[in-house]
C-alpha cells in the first residue's frame, strides 16, 4: 500500500509536537502517536507497534529511555513497507567514548543507521527551551541555577531550530539519506553567560551556581529522580567538560538554508511568554 503518512513519535514531547505541527502546515498527513495521545505508542508494548506503523511512509523516532528497543522497531517498520526514519539523537554521539551517558540514544543509532530503510540523524546540542519547558526552569523561577558546568560553553540550540530541520528531512525523500546532521545555535555560552542573558531580559536577578556532578545528582534524586535518572542527566555534564562538543556547526544552514536561531531571540521570546517570573 502506497501512503505518505509521517508517524511522530513522542509526539506530546518538546520536539514531537512542533515536528508534527510542522508537518500539518505543510500539508503532510501525521500519525501523532505517544503514550498520551490519540494514537497510543509505548516503547514498552511491542504489541501494539504494527499498527501504529500501518500505512506509514517516514517515523520521526525519538529514543526511548532505554537501549534496545529501536531495533525491533526498525525491524517492525522495514516489515511494514516505512521508507524513511529520522532520529533525534544527541550532539557528537560518535564522541562519547567510555561515558555512561546516552547509551539509549546509542543504541537507537546503531539500529537506525544499520537498517536498509532512508535514514536521518539529528543530533542537536542541548536546547535553548531547556531552561523554561525543562529541569532547569524551576531553578530558576526560584532564583538561582545549580549545575555541575563550568567554563566550557555549549552552543544552545533553539528547538524551534530543531522542529524545523526535522520537517525539511522528514518531507525532503533522498536528499539527506545516509546523513548525520550536527546541530548547534550560531555561538557557544558558558551556562552562567545564559543565566545572565535571562536575567537582564526577566528583569529577575537569577544567579548560576556551578556544583559538583555528585551535588547535582543528589538535588535531583530530592526532587523526585530515580538514582539512575539523576545519574544519567549528571553524567551529562561530565561529557560536556571534555569540551567535545562545545563548538558549533554549519549543519542547520545546510538543511535550512538560513542560520540559526540565536539565545538571545530564543531568551526575548521566553521572557515575554512571563517564563521566569516567580
Amino acid at each position: 500500500m502506497s501512503n505518505d503518512t509521517t508517524l511522530v513519535l513522542g509526539a506530546s514531547g518538546k520536539t514531537g509536537r512542533r515536528v508534527a505541527a510542522r508537518l500539518r502546515l505543510r500539508g503532510t498527513p501525521v500519525r501523532a502517536a505517544s503514550r498520551s495521545s490519540r494514537t497510543r505508542f509505548d516503547w514498552s508494548d511491542p504489541g501494539g507497534w504494527d499498527a501504529v506503523l500501518h500505512g506509514v511512509a517516514a517515523v520521526y523516532v525519538v529514543a526511548p529511555p532505554v537501549p534496545g528497543p529501536v531495533h525491533e522497531f526498525v525491524a517492525r517498520a522495514e516489515a511494514a513497507g516505512v521508507r524513511r526514519l529520522v532520529l533525534l539523537s544527541g550532539r557528537g554521539a560518535d564522541t562519547w567514548g567510555d561515558s555512561t551517558f546516552g547509551l539509549d540514544m546509542r543504541s537507537a543509532e546503531d539500529a537506525v543507521r544499520g537498517s536498509a530503510l532512508e535514514w536521518t540523524v539529528l543530533r542537536p546540542s542541548n536546547f535553548a527551551q531547556n531552561f523554561d519547558e525543562d529541569l532547569f526552569h524551576a531553578p530558576l523561577a526560584a532564583g538561582e541555577l545549580a549545575l555541575p558546568a563550568g567554563t566550557v560553553p555549549e552552543p544552545f540550540i533553539d528547538v524551534e531550530d530543531v522542529a524545523d530541520a526535522a520537517a525539511v528531512v522528514l518531507t525532503e525523500a533522498g536528499r539527506h539519506a545516509g546523513r548525520i546532521y550536527e546541530l548547534t545555535g550560531p555561538r557557544a555560552l558558558t551556562f552562567a553567560e545564559a543565566v545572565e542573558l535571562i536575567s537582564r531580559a526577566s528583569g529577575r536577578p537569577l544567579t548560576y551556581r556551578r556544583i559538583s556532578p555528585t551535588e547535582y545528582a543528589a538535588t535531583l534524586a530530592e526532587a523526585g529522580f530515580g538514582a539512575d535518572d539523576a545519574h544519567h542527566v549528571a553524567e551529562m555534564f561530565v561529557l560536556m567538560e571534555r569540551e567535545l562538543v562545545a563548538a558549533t556547526t554549519d549543519d542547520l544552514a545546510t538543511v535550512l538554508g538560513r542560520a540559526p536561531r540565536t539565545f538571545e531571540d530564543y531568551v526575548l521570546r521566553a521572557a515575554a511568554a512571563g517564563a521566569w517570573q516567580h
